[in-house]
């Protein structure tokens, strides 16, 4: 089963292009770190603005990098059925574990429309798939009962849930099973969500404390609940600080302030706020991480 502290990987660039040389040496940081998983190219890495064969490049650099000491999950989500397809096709073929599938976002399908999408999915590639369920950037949300439906597909493995619902947890896992593993889409809300029966989380935060992220989710799965607290006391002003401001603006801005990559990120996004930057440096001590 895929668990514990999984990053979100942000994509490095520089001078406008993407830095596959940061980029490795950040997989390997995340590993030697104590990170379980990577997720490259979801939300976090920026995928809205790559190009097909940047997106293709950084999924490649990241199952090379790793080289199956942690499992690789590949973005591979679309609101383009045919696209999600030809994503999933890549990250198979470069030997991906697993593809992280976002619910398809601006086109607001129904419930009906999102069983046929993940079906075909499933009918056209053998990897794996996490389903990925964040209504506040893709406006639909799958239904409880469409996951339960869609668990049914072998390949159908687990959910990256970004709800903000702590109930959902408990709901999914009676309509799901307990074998369909749950990760936490939102750091701020892991502890909670790992009682009630995730196990791990896809995180922003551990990109910028992996260690932190790593000894955290140990702790919650080891059922030690005091010593997770008393983590998660120390990193929730980072996971807040790290969306003062347009994500993943404030997490590279913290990364290059630790002298892992250049800060840059592409437009819409923007550089952070000044009062970003100071809260992520407030957090980044509160942390004990400078």
């Amino acid at each position: 089963m895929i668990s514990g502290s999984i990053p979100a990987l942000v994509t490095p660039f520089k001078d406008g292009a993407v830095d596959l040389d940061a980029f490795a040496a950040f997989v390997d940081w995340q590993i030697a770190e104590g990170s379980t998983g990577l997720v490259p190219v979801g939300t976090t890495g920026e995928s809205p603005t790559l190009s097909h064969a940047e997106h293709y490049a950084v999924i490649t650099a990241c199952v090379e990098t790793a080289r199956k000491r942690v499992p690789v999950i590949a973005g591979c989500g679309s609101n383009d059925t045919a696209t999600a397809i030809a994503h999933m096709a890549h990250a198979e073929r470069v030997g991906a574990d697993a593809a992280l599938i976002v619910v398809p976002y601006y086109n607001k399908p129904s419930q009906a429309g999102l069983i046929a999408h993940f079906t075909a999915l499933a009918e056209r590639s053998s990897l794996p798939i996490i389903i990925y369920n964040i209504p506040g950037r893709s406006v639909a949300d799958m239904s409880t009962e469409t996951m339960a439906a869609l668990a049914q597909l072998p390949t159908v493995i687990g959910v990256k849930d970004a709800t903000g619902n702590l109930a959902r947890v408990s709901a999914q896992r009676a309509a799901c099973g307990v074998d369909f593993f749950q990760l936490s889409g939102n750091d701020d809300m892991a502890l909670g969500f790992n009682a009630m029966g995730g196990v791990g989380a896809s995180s922003v935060t551990a990109n910028v404390a992996p260690k932190l992220c790593a000894q955290f989710q140990a702790a919650t799965l080891a059922g030690d609940f005091r010593t997770a607290l008393a983590i998660n006391d120390r990193l929730y002003p980072l996971h807040a600080a790290l969306f003062s401001d347009a994500s993943p603006g404030p997490t590279k801005y913290a990364l290059a302030k630790l002298g892992h990559m250049a800060p840059d990120v592409r437009l819409p996004i923007c550089a952070p706020s000044d009062a970003a930057r100071a809260a992520v440096d407030a957090a980044l001590a509160h942390a004990g991480l400078t």
